[in-house]
């Protein structure tokens, strides 16, 4: 039976800090000997269902340089649309699939990848399908609050046509800041915190 999780209060936020990495990945910085490999590294393994696809994800401040020590965790369903969560009500989600993961971007470039699987339709709070689509929550040092976002699927127009997320965005030119575009098997995927092309971000 899923438990409520009302009763626990939001810890105070503050800025990540330059030392946000050797918390949260210590193999990526070097440090050896805490996790045996860095906790949300590894999404898949060789039996998990569902069509493979690679995210490239850079995060860019308003000169459109890429921060090259920001941090992204991301949130999916699996490829039938179920959460890997105790809250999960409607089905027994993919045991091969994590659901989350967590990615440094690289010092040299900027660049955050993941590998994962394409998520299902997942419903709304009403009921209506949402497009496929995958949550981010991004940090680095001078945010003080974690910004979430989502990233969708440009090769899920119509799903995409029916999102009540995207529905709900009142300047649609700024839609196209959620949408990843595909190459191959890998979809790209650019976080603009500010500027012309400043994505969409989200309280919750």
């Amino acid at each position: 039976m899923a438990q409520s999780i009302s009763r626990l209060k939001e810890s105070p936020s503050q800025t990540a800090g330059p030392y946000v990495h050797i918390g949260l990945t210590p193999n990526f910085c070097g440090i050896g000997g805490v996790y045996a490999s860095d906790l949300g590294a590894a999404m898949v393994n060789d039996k998990t269902r569902g069509e493979r696809i690679n995210l490239h994800i850079r995060v860019l401040d308003g000169s459109g340089t890429p921060l090259k020590d920001a941090l992204i965790e991301i949130w999916q369903a699996d490829s039938e649309g179920l959460y890997n969560s105790p809250a999960e009500l409607r089905g027994a989600p993919d045991p091969n699939f994590l659901g989350w993961g967590r990615c440094p971007t690289d010092m040299d470039t900027g660049l955050c990848v993941f590998e994962t699987i394409k998520p299902g339709r997942v419903p709304f709070r009403d009921g209506r399908p949402m497009a496929p689509h995958v949550s981010l929550w991004i940090v680095a040092r001078g945010i003080n609050i974690g910004l979430q976002t989502r990233l969708y699927f440009s090769d899920e127009e119509t799903a995409n046509a029916e999102d009540p997320i995207l529905a709900r965005i009142e300047h649609c030119i700024r839609v196209p800041t959620l949408i990843a575009e595909r190459e191959g098997d890998t979809y790209v995927f650019d976080v603009h915190l500010q500027g012309e092309k400043e994505t969409v971000f989200f309280d919750s």
